[in-house]
């Protein structure tokens, strides 16, 4: 396997945040890369918050805590990704910024890297174009929450080489993860099924047939973490609604048009979590927060 001992996370979002914790605790040095050094600083704060919480209930031990966060580095500054031997990136659902984004990596990495997309629904043949390696361009869709789902989508552009495959699935088996090999499709398997699950329950609660609280309490009862209406709120509402938008022009097929509420939720800004508010409360911390009488 390719010599991978640093990886750059570009975006510090949810996913990033994740992506980053996760690979830390694996023993892999880890950068991430956003906007500005206040984003960075966040990135890295919401990080030792989660650790934080994994602490509490005696998921870790103060010594893995300290580890982990030892090997991650948070920066604004793009000149990092000259140092790393692969990158992932997971900025905003948007083509044109991650165009731009693989052109300048495609700059500053050096040749032998390889270059990974979280994206959930975007062409991986079309954002490959933008660089001078098309061969080591591949998706890596992590399903939310990255540190406690160890399943992964491995997603072949139109150009990904075998040797990239094969590199990308032998450093997930390193992580303890599962590659799952796809082919490239909008939504590809996972976001294409979860997000007709999450837009079935907003229409549901819309139409008034049950609470928000009730919807998720009986899908609870398919061995799902969290119901449809709370997965919503983690992955974010704006998120959610971007990938439905992107499948309904994609396919043309109207079991994908985002519900009406959807939309109204998003724009008075109830994105969820990261927001405090969404179909649930959330604390700064991300725990929802129970009204009285519920579980």
């Amino acid at each position: 396997m390719a010599n991978i001992q640093h990886i750059a996370v570009i975006g510090g979002g949810t996913m990033g945040q994740g992506i980053a914790e996760l690979l830390a605790s694996k023993g892999i040095e880890t950068t991430v890369i956003e906007r500005n050094d206040e984003l960075a600083k966040d990135a890295y704060h919401h990080i030792e918050m989660s650790l934080d919480k994994k602490l509490a209930k005696w998921g870790i031990t103060p010594a893995e805590k300290k580890m982990t966060l030892s090997r991650i580095h948070a920066t604004a500054d793009t000149e990092a990704l000259k140092q790393v031997d692969f990158v992932i990136e997971s900025v905003v659902e948007d083509l044109d910024a991650k165009l731009e984004l693989f052109a300048l990596c495609d700059r500053l990495c050096r040749p032998e890297v390889i270059l990974a997309s979280n994206t959930s629904t975007l062409s991986l043949t079309e954002i490959a174009a933008a660089t001078e390696r098309p061969d080591k361009v591949i998706g890596l869709h992590f399903v939310h929450p990255v540190p406690k789902t160890p399943l992964v989508e491995v997603v072949r552009g139109l150009k990904t080489s075998q040797e990239t495959v094969q590199t990308v699935v032998d450093l997930l088996a390193q992580m303890e993860m599962t590659g799952i090999e796809v082919y490239e499709s909008p939504g590809f398997v996972t976001t294409r099924l979860i997000c007709l699950l999450i837009n079935e329950a907003v229409y549901t609660l819309m139409e008034g047939v049950a609470s928000a609280y009730d919807i998720d309490r009986a899908m609870k009862a398919y061995q799902f973490q969290y119901g449809p209406l709370e997965m919503v709120d983690r992955f974010g509402l704006d998120s959610v609604l971007a990938a439905l938008e992107r499948l309904y022009r994609e396919f043309g097929d109207t079991k994908y048009r985002p519900a009406p509420l959807l939309k109204k939720m998003v724009r008075a800004g109830h994105l969820g979590v990261k927001t405090g508010e969404g179909f649930f409360q959330y604390s700064e911390d991300g725990e929802r927060i129970m009204k009285e009488g519920q579980a």
